[in-house]
């Protein structure tokens, strides 16, 4: 049966007569259902915000990285459509699985919203479809958790169905590196399903980088991600370091990166955010544990990440200590809030682990970000002041938290107020109110 059933996918791809599904239409999930749209291929997105498959089939795009305009065309050209109807996935020749991944708060992975989406796959399978999980997982997940879940019925995967992993590579508002450019890793359970899933991205994205399994394919994103957390941890104890030898960190740092081999630069900040390169090092440790390996590299790093908010709120003490304030009863107005630059998404943004620190030592706190109008954070809603209104009567302290390319960061020097500068958005600036990492 693999034979025929192989070679019916594979025509149905080729002719873009194969009916496309994403199943989670966030940062991930609907960029890729609108490359496949442009492909040529019939989509329909399924999510159970109802709100968000509203907004899709209106046109409307939440996803700052999708442009509108691109979205519209999609759905008005009939090819996208978005629905929480789980049970027309059975409609579906190609299923991608675009869920969150979080970590529960024993930092073990939490894998309900994958078991979730597959059991909705699950309860329509037919023969000849293909199944691709994207979200991020420990090495083992597709075939140790999925697999088993889609055979229960009887189907066979690379033999009645096809199954791939294809770890997601997205980077949030990164306008040279795009779901269509990014390479495309692709691990099936059998080489049946290597060769259909690597077809399907074929048609949509420029690359496809097919890979021997779907555990090579999920260790490659681990990997990837706990490189960049690894250094990232390294380049913030060089800024602990460099602020207790009293260098500057940041001059260091561009200075190194004139080496033409054999260095990256990778940068200091308030902690980690983001919905990959906080979490997906702990998956790692986790499954390193179950196989009795200590991750001690790895996980040393996690700490020294996750102690950069505490650092943050010392920064701010010692720039108010020049004043003679304490951070009880002062006026903080953190300026973004959002994980990284120019993105509405929030997820482990540790300018919210900063809210909470200041917040414990009875600061007043504010905020501004284009990005993210409101923000909730325990019992408390704040809203974002626009920044001209904030510095109506400056606040005590800025924070720089998230560099936004939109802020008018000269209006805040010149405010006169003290600024704690986490991400060197005031490189070339030369102030006594700026204080550093």
């Amino acid at each position: 049966m693999t034979q025929s059933t192989i070679s019916t996918l594979i025509d149905r791809i080729r002719s873009r007569d194969a009916r496309v599904g994403v199943i989670g239409l966030g940062y991930v999930g609907l960029p890729l259902a609108v490359e496949f749209a442009h492909a040529g291929f019939n989509v329909t997105g399924f999510d159970v915000d109802a709100n968000k498959t509203a907004q899709i089939n209106a046109g409307q795009s939440y996803i700052p990285d999708v442009a509108e305009s691109d979205l519209a065309a999609c759905v008005r050209a009939g090819k996208l459509r978005a629905t929480t109807d789980m049970t027309a996935l059975g409609e579906m020749d190609a299923i991608d699985i675009c869920v969150p991944t979080p970590l529960r708060k024993t930092k073990d992975p939490d894998l309900s919203y994958i078991v979730l989406a597959v059991e909705g796959v699950a309860a329509t399978l037919r023969p000849g479809q293909l199944i691709i999980l994207e979200s991020t997982t420990y090495p083992g997940t597709t075939d140790e958790v999925v697999q088993p879940m889609l055979e229960e019925k009887g189907l066979k995967a690379d033999i009645d169905f096809f199954l791939a992993f294809s770890p997601e590579r997205d980077d949030p508002g990164n306008q040279r590196f795009t779901t269509k450019n990014i390479p495309k890793i692709v691990g099936g359970v059998g080489p049946a399903s290597t060769e259909a899933a690597s077809l399907l991205y074929g048609a949509s994205v420029e690359t496809v980088v097919p890979v021997s399994s779907t555990r090579v394919a999920e260790m490659v994103k681990l990997l990837e991600n706990t490189f960049r957390a690894v250094n990232i941890g390294l380049v913030n104890e060089i800024a602990l370091m460099c602020h207790k030898m009293d260098i500057g960190v940041w001059e260091v740092i561009d200075a190194a990166k004139t080496k033409p081999f054999g260095f990256m630069p990778f940068y200091p900040g308030p902690g980690l955010g983001g919905h990959c390169i906080p979490i997906d090092p702990f998956y790692l440790s986790w499954k390193a544990r179950q196989n009795g390996f200590e991750c001690r590299f790895i996980e040393l790093a996690g700490h020294i990440n996750s102690s950069m908010p505490h650092y943050v709120v010392d920064r701010v003490t010692d720039a108010l200590n020049t004043v003679r304030k304490p951070i009880n009863g002062s006026r903080i107005h953190l300026l973004g809030v959002a994980y990284k630059r120019d993105v509405n998404d929030m997820r482990e943004s540790p300018a919210l682990d900063v809210l909470e620190l200041l917040t414990k030592r009875g600061a007043e706190l504010s905020y501004t970000d284009p990005f993210v109008p409101e923000l909730r954070h325990g019992e408390r809603t704040f809203n974002s002041v626009d920044l001209p209104a904030a510095l109506v009567q400056p606040p005590d302290c800025v924070v720089i938290c998230t560099d936004h390319s939109g802020f008018d960061y000269e209006a805040v020097i010149k405010s006169g107020t003290l600024i704690v500068d986490t991400r060197n958005a005031l490189k070339d600036k030369q102030a006594a109110t700026i204080f550093r990492l």
